[in-house]
């Protein structure tokens, strides 16, 4: 079924993109939306009087506090206020509402009761540490936090240790050493990676290069602030076509010609057409 928004509504939740550090990164649009939301819905009310402080504004709307610990409870009243024509605006103490920060909940809420929900863009540390980690960026995945649980942990690498992408995720600076630990032990040292400690901020770091090395670095010093972590894509060796032949013989017993099977396995892995229909001959006449 595909939503739509509800005609006549003139409520609207607006998820309004918060600098990382810099309240000079703040948008324009941001500021007008703080000074004249009916409602400000913000993880922490103290940093919102900080920054509406750094930015001149003044919150005029009710504030009210929006947690993962309340986020559940809350969620209804702000989609009764949008229902009754008010302008929420969902703020978090840094980047975009629900990329991992509170907010998925309302936005479901609200599309789900046929509410219009807007965006005002602002800073991203996911798009950011991907920008300069110098790794390459034309796909790339987000992970979120990463598990905590050493199990969990272990089998997470495990599935990013053929991921083709860059993986960009959070991670919390005392248990960053740990996790590039880990890291090591199931991807291996020579793995591509990015530190990206408190983006926009005063003390800002990007500390990059193989995840050896920056397991190194993370053990050597007391890590703070915010981290992101980029992991470059997995590097990963073309099969043998002996290792294919049967593959290619498969299709062949399915109907198919050889060197049509022997292509289509071939631009599958990444490998020679003409390897692979030679390595099928062989296969194929070695066979009793």
């Amino acid at each position: 079924m595909v939503s739509g928004v509800r005609a006549g509504s003139d409520g609207v939740l607006l998820l309004g993109g918060v600098p990382l550090g810099d309240p000079a990164d703040a948008s324009a649009r941001l500021r007008d939306a703080l000074a004249t939301a009916d409602v400000v819905a913000t993880e922490d009310t103290r940093r919102l009087g900080r920054l509406a402080s750094d930015l001149g504004v003044r919150v005029a709307g009710r504030v009210v506090t929006f947690r993962e610990d309340n986020e559940v409870a809350r969620t209804p009243g702000l989609v009764d206020d949008v229902r009754g024509g008010a302008t929420v605006l969902l703020v978090t103490d840094g980047g975009m509402p629900s990329v991992s920060d509170p907010g998925y909940r309302a936005v479901a809420a609200c599309l789900e009761a046929g509410l219009p929900v807007r965006c005002l863009p602002g800073p991203s540390a996911v798009l950011m540490a991907l920008a300069v980690s110098g790794l390459p960026t034309d796909r790339f995945c987000f992970e979120g936090f990463a598990p905590r649980a050493d199990g969990k942990r272990r089998a997470w690498f495990g599935e990013l240790a053929r991921e083709p992408r860059t993986v960009v995720f959070f991670e919390s600076p005392r248990r960053l050493a740990d996790l590039l630990g880990v890291a090591v032990t199931e991807l291996g040292g020579e793995r591509r990676g990015a530190i990206c400690r408190e983006l926009t901020k005063t003390h800002e770091e990007v500390v990059r290069g193989p995840l050896a090395e920056l397991a190194a670095w993370a053990r050597e010093r007391e890590v703070r602030g915010e981290i992101t972590v980029v992991l470059g894509p997995a590097v990963l060796a073309a099969p043998e076509p002996e290792d294919l032949a049967a593959e290619v013989l498969g299709l062949v017993g399915q109907g198919r010609k050889l060197r049509d099977a022997a292509r289509e396995v071939g631009e599958a892995h990444g490998v020679s057409t003409k390897a692979l229909y030679d390595a099928a001959l062989r296969e194929r006449n070695s066979r009793p």
